[in-house]
This record gives structure tokens, C-alpha cells and sequence, in this order.
């Protein structure tokens, strides 16, 4: 029983219209779901990643309109790493997000920059044998395009050992040395790195809410019972619509989800038409003319290029 790499991440935003605008048109990814936050309705959860939206490509977003900006520190993740395919690729994104007002630092085969939350990135060359998961986007060529998510790093309190044989017991990570495992799937590889910090985060925009794991749908259950034996407060399995989760806290404090690869996006979609339109859980159905209302109106780019083709 294996863990297949990352399944999504998810980070707090506080404008929806912006994060639209940064990740599906500047960074080229695909908007792949409107819909809103299980726990708080009231809030936009939108999902970005390939043409498909494939588990290892998912990057999410809670939005809490007009949320103060908020700070990584221990027991939070601080920077996550996007894989293109080559050193030529980090010109082209140096050019592009400078060009749209996005400053970065490029150190060898890596390249830094920020969101407009201040949300950490690393641009990185992908070496490590994952399948390309790449979006369409008509301003960035196929060839420097993102292929998915690569590592991410956090920030902890008492170093890297804390939590080494939830990971590399029950989890099934391999350590690295110097602070860094690696979690390697049946088609998957992860990154996942730790930096030790005094300094006290906080929660709020440009920062990570959690991080999931991706678990075959014959294997949660078992995950569950594996993550409880080894001593986390793990949760029920809970009906995300797209996919069912459990939840723990790793020891350092970072939020752990196992997410499973099935129904995937397109249960409630067609495929060709990912994000386009407002979709809600079944359980918030009945809030739609108020959710409607309160909601700001937001536009999957994709409509505008058909509109224009």
C-alpha cells in the first residue's frame, strides 16, 4: 500500500477575483472548479491544476474576502515547488511574471517569487521522473509549461526528526537527510522538506491551510486505521464530492489530509467545461439564490478565449 505522491494543496486567499486572474492567466493553469467551502458556504473553494485536474496538479484556494495577509512560521508550510521542464523555462517565466508586475530570484535551477498575497512559489527543473501535468494556455507554450507540483518545504519547531516515524512508519516517506524526505508512488514522486523557525506564523492570505496526500480509493479506509495505530487524531472519512479525505495533525502541527483519486472533477462537469460555472455540494444546494448573491461573479478565462477563437 502505497501513497501516489501529492494529491492537492490548499491555501486562503483574500480576493477570489485576483487568484482567478494570477493562476489561470498569468501561471497558465486551468481553473477546473468553482464551488465553495464545505465548513464556511459563505467563502469561494476554487481549484486549479491540468487539463484534467489530476491528482499532483491541484492547487486550491479558500477565499476569505478582503483576509489580512498572514505570516508562515513553525508548523506551516512556507514554499511550495512547481515543476517546468527545463533552465530555458525559468527565463521564460522570469520574463512573464515580469511583465506582469511579479518580481523573482533565480538561484541555479530554481526560481523564486511571490503571489499577490506573498504566497512563497519556487519554480523548479523537474528531474524526478513525474509525469508531466500540464493546462493549456494560449500565451504559454507547451514547453514551458507547469507540469505539476514538485515538493514543498515547511517550517517546524524542533527540527526534522519530530515526525520521522509517522512519516517513514506509517506514511511510507524515505528520508533524505538535511531535513527532506521523499515520497515515492506507484506514478507519483513528492518532495517534502523541513526548516526549522522560532518565529510564530499566523494564519490569513498567502498562506497554506493544508496539504493531501493521494491514496487509491481501495486503500483509504486502511490509510485511516494505519494513520489511528500510529497515534494522530485522525478523522472519519468525510464526502468531499470529488474525492473523500480524512484529516490529522502531523506532530509539528501541519494539517495532513488523505484525499482519494475518485469521482475526480468532472462527476458534476463536462469535462470540456471544467470551472465554468458555480457548482456547490449537494449539502449547500439549497443556498444557491443566497450564495449567488453574495458570491462575487468570477469568469473562467477559458470562456473569453472561446468567445474569441
Amino acid at each position: 500500500m502505497k501513497l501516489d505522491g501529492m494529491h492537492h494543496i490548499t491555501m486562503i486567499t483574500g480576493d477570489a477575483e485576483r487568484n482567478v486572474e494570477f493562476y489561470a492567466d498569468v501561471l497558465g493553469l486551468r481553473l477546473v472548479k468553482q464551488t465553495v467551502n464545505f465548513d464556511a458556504p459563505e467563502a469561494y473553494h476554487l481549484y486549479f491544476g491540468d487539463e484534467a485536474g489530476s491528482p499532483g496538479s491541484i492547487l486550491t484556494w479558500f477565499e476569505f474576502a478582503g483576509a489580512h495577509r498572514g505570516r508562515p512560521g513553525a508548523g506551516m508550510i512556507h514554499t511550495i515547488q512547481l515543476g517546468v521542464a527545463s533552465e530555458n523555462s525559468l527565463d521564460f517565466w522570469a520574463e512573464r511574471l515580469a511583465a506582469r508586475g511579479y518580481a523573482s530570484e533565480r538561484g541555479g535551477r530554481a526560481m523564486s517569487f511571490e503571489d499577490y498575497d506573498g504566497l512563497r512559489f519556487a519554480l523548479v527543473v523537474a528531474d524526478d521522473g513525474n509525469p508531466p501535468l500540464r493546462a493549456w494556455h494560449p500565451e504559454v507554450p507547451a514547453e514551458h509549461a507547469i507540469l505539476g507540483v514538485e515538493g514543498a518545504r515547511a517550517y517546524v519547531a524542533r527540527g526534522a526528526e519530530a515526525d520521522r516515524d509517522l512519516l517513514t512508519g506509517a506514511l511510507g516517506f524515505e528520508q533524505a537527510g538535511d531535513g527532506e524526505y521523499r515520497l515515492t508512488g506507484d506514478t507519483r514522486r513528492f518532495r517534502w522538506g523541513y526548516d526549522t523557525t522560532s518565529q510564530r506564523g499566523f494564519s490569513g492570505a498567502g498562506t497554506v491551510h493544508h496539504i493531501a496526500w493521494h491514496s487509491r480509493d481501495e486503500d483509504h479506509v486502511a490509510w485511516q486505521e494505519r494513520v489511528a495505530q500510529a497515534g494522530m487524531q485522525v478523522t472519519p472519512v468525510i464526502d468531499r464530492d470529488y474525492f473523500l479525505s480524512i484529516y490529522f495533525r502531523q506532530p509539528q502541527g501541519i494539517l495532513f489530509e488523505i484525499a482519494t483519486t475518485s469521482p475526480g472533477f468532472a462527476v458534476d462537469e463536462d469535462p470540456d467545461r471544467l470551472g465554468e460555472a458555480l457548482r456547490l455540494p449537494k449539502q449547500h444546494e439549497h443556498l444557491r439564490p443566497m450564495l449567488e448573491r453574495h458570491l462575487t461573479p468570477l469568469t473562467n478565462p477559458r470562456i473569453a478565449v472561446r468567445q474569441e477563437a
